[in-house]
Parts: C-alpha cells; sequence; structure tokens
C-alpha cells in the first residue's frame, strides 16, 4: 500500500511539471507567432494566436487544481512543497505571457492597413527574439532545476530593458517627425511594452527557480533597465534634431 501511495504522489508530481512545460512551448510559440504576424501583417496568424489563449488558460487552471489537491491529499514538505507552489506560481507567469502575445496579436489587426516604419518594426522583432531567448533559457533552467542559470537569466533582463528603452525613444521621434505615424507607432509601441514585460514574467519563473531548489528568494531589488520613464521633451528634440541632420 505504502508504494502505491508513494508511486501515486510521483505521478501527481509528474504530471504538474509535465503541464508547466507544454505551457512554456505554448507561450514560446504564441509570442513568436505574435510578432511574425506584425512583422508581415499577417492578420490570420494573429487570429490564431488570440485563439490559442484559450489553451493557456484552461491549463493554468489545471495545474492550479491538480497543484491544490495535491498539497491537500499529500501535505508535502521541504522541496517537494516548494516544487508544487513553486509550479502554480510559474504556471500564473506563463499564462500572463500568453496574455501579452495575444494582445500582441490584436494589434496586428489595428495596423494591418497601415504603413509601418521598417526600422522600427526590426527593431521589435530584435527585441522579441531576445525575449524568446529569454523564454528558453528560463524554461531549459527550470527543466534541469539551475538556479545557477536562473541567475543567468535575470541579469540578461537588462538587455531587454535598455533595447526596449530605445524602441521607446524611437517611435516617439518618429511620431514627432510626421503626426501621420501616430496610429501605427502608438501600436507598435504598446506591443514593444507588452515584450519588454514578457522579459518580466521570465524573470519572475528564474526567481521561482531559485526558489524552488535554494529555499530562498533572490534579493528583490534586480536591476531594471527601463528608461523610458525618464525621456523628456528635450532629449526627444535633440533626437529628432539628429534624425534631421
Amino acid at each position: 500500500m505504502a508504494s502505491h501511495i508513494v508511486s501515486s504522489y510521483e505521478d501527481e508530481l509528474k504530471f504538474i511539471v509535465r503541464r508547466i512545460s507544454e505551457m512554456g512551448g505554448q507561450a514560446e510559440r504564441m509570442l513568436e507567432q505574435a510578432v511574425t504576424a506584425l512583422v508581415r501583417g499577417d492578420t490570420a496568424l494573429a487570429q490564431s494566436v488570440i485563439a490559442d489563449d484559450v489553451i493557456l488558460d484552461a491549463a493554468q487552471r489545471e495545474v492550479d487544481e491538480k497543484a491544490i489537491m495535491t498539497i491537500g491529499k499529500r501535505q508535502p514538505m521541504a522541496i517537494d512543497l516548494r516544487e508544487i507552489v513553486g509550479a502554480i506560481r510559474i504556471s500564473s507567469d506563463l499564462e500572463r505571457i500568453g496574455d501579452l502575445a495575444k494582445n500582441i496579436a490584436k494589434r496586428v489587426l489595428a495596423v494591418h492597413n497601415h504603413a509601418q516604419p521598417n526600422q522600427l518594426v526590426r527593431g521589435i522583432e530584435h527585441l522579441s527574439e531576445l525575449a524568446v531567448d529569454q523564454l528558453k533559457d528560463v524554461l531549459d533552467a527550470y527543466g534541469a532545476r539551475d538556479h545557477e542559470r536562473a541567475i543567468t537569466v535575470r541579469d540578461n533582463d537588462e538587455e531587454i530593458d535598455a533595447v526596449y528603452t530605445s524602441i521607446f525613444r524611437e517611435l516617439l521621434t518618429y511620431m514627432m517627425e510626421d503626426p501621420r505615424n501616430i496610429t501605427s507607432c502608438t501600436h507598435l509601441l504598446f506591443s514593444a511594452k507588452n515584450i519588454e514585460r514578457i522579459g518580466d514574467h521570465a524573470t519572475n519563473i528564474a526567481e521561482t527557480i531559485f526558489y524552488i531548489k535554494t529555499g530562498q528568494e533572490m534579493e528583490a531589488d534586480r536591476p531594471k533597465k527601463d528608461r523610458s520613464a525618464t525621456v523628456t521633451q528635450k532629449s526627444l528634440e535633440e533626437a529628432a534634431e539628429g534624425t534631421a541632420g
């Protein structure tokens, strides 16, 4: 009987881990497809991403229900408890990543009839590549329970923040140069912010991996390089003058 209980418990833990892995793969695909749809103006692909969001929503509910049931039945201790609590936290972050990818896809439907500056679209594509790499790395770290790699993932978030801030400045400058650019650039701006937020959720997952492995939380004050809030009228005017020259 004891052997059966242990085997059943292990199956429950494996199920939770497997579903997290599947959610990660789905979130990764949604982000890649949403940005591809944005770059190409592919409304059909955008609609597909929007429809796929329900898959992540359902998976999160399933993980949460299974995790709560397992805690109630097994009363796990130490690392087993951290594994289950960590899975709840990670499933929430992955579900939010799906929401952000869906939001990018919705922007495609709004801007596909508007001309978009190629340079800025390429910048957003580069930003998305960084976010996808960040997500892949953190999912690999979760699979290996590699807390050292998780630390590296969190540190790498600085690059995403820096690229986002650069794109933010370029988009505002472009809008100042010609008011006709405002509609398309506003949607690109929100898309870029969504991608930057996906990087933040990947960082959250990295912190959860560290917690699962060590039983401790990472330091709360991680460095943030998103300087978009500090962009001033003067700096925008200087950027515009530089572009005109």
